[in-house]
């Protein structure tokens, strides 16, 4: 751990000083912005019968909005769509499946803003998600019909509250982000369904734009 602390540390001052002289103060000016990028998701704290999953690529896209409260804090509202799944093998009704899982969600994060330095921001805070739309596709030829209609039976949740933390590096206009962020709320609403009950777990790498 002390190891790794200090890696960031030399890290952050490593990119200080080498981005100093493309860097504009603009801690304490309102804007407003674009971004695209990569998500990385899989779920946690999953409960189902030999169930085991495996990561995910998908992307994301949205605005932001930065509201500074004087110079060093402020508060990012946030509008994305994202993407999230997974890869599982399991068995249901006493068979195996296969599937990929692939989830579209509405995002809207509100992150508290800390700005030690010009070229860098740190962000934490709660996240709203909704989700948009949600496909299964099942590789294993020997998947039952039964099966898929046990998953499209889901009681799946749509509104859920997540949380959110990452940091930004800003230099002129670019910003390069990268969040890490996870359900507070499990996917399904009772728990009655027979299929796997879990939360998301994703990780974002974007590039965006600030305009000011």
């Amino acid at each position: 751990m002390k190891k790794l602390i200090l890696t960031i540390i030399a890290l952050i001052y490593t990119v200080n000083c080498s981005v100093a002289q493309d860097v504009i103060d603009i801690r304490s000016k309102l804007m407003v912005g674009a971004k695209l990028g990569l998500s990385y998701s899989n779920v946690y704290d999953s409960q189902g019968e030999d169930f085991a999953a495996d990561p995910k690529l998908g992307f994301v896209t949205g605005g932001f909005l930065a509201i500074p409260i004087g110079k060093y804090i402020g508060v990012q509202p946030e509008i994305l769509f994202s993407q999230r799944g997974f890869h599982a093998k399991g068995r249901i009704l006493g068979s195996t499946y296969e599937m990929t899982r692939t989830s579209n969600y509405l995002d809207v994060p509100l992150l508290f803003a800390f700005k030690p330095a010009a070229f860098i921001t740190f962000l934490a805070g709660p996240q709203f998600s909704y989700l948009l739309s949600q496909k299964d596709e099942f590789k294993n030829a020997t998947t039952s019909i039964a099966q898929e209609q046990e998953f499209e039976n889901e009681d799946i949740r749509k509104n859920t509250l997540c949380f959110l933390t990452g940091v930004d590096i800003n230099v002129k206009h670019l910003v390069l982000g990268a969040r890490v962020g996870w359900d507070i709320q499990n996917n399904n609403n009772d728990g009655s369904s027979t299929t796997p009950r879990y939360k998301n777990v994703w990780y974002q790498a974007t590039i965006g734009i600030r305009l000011y």
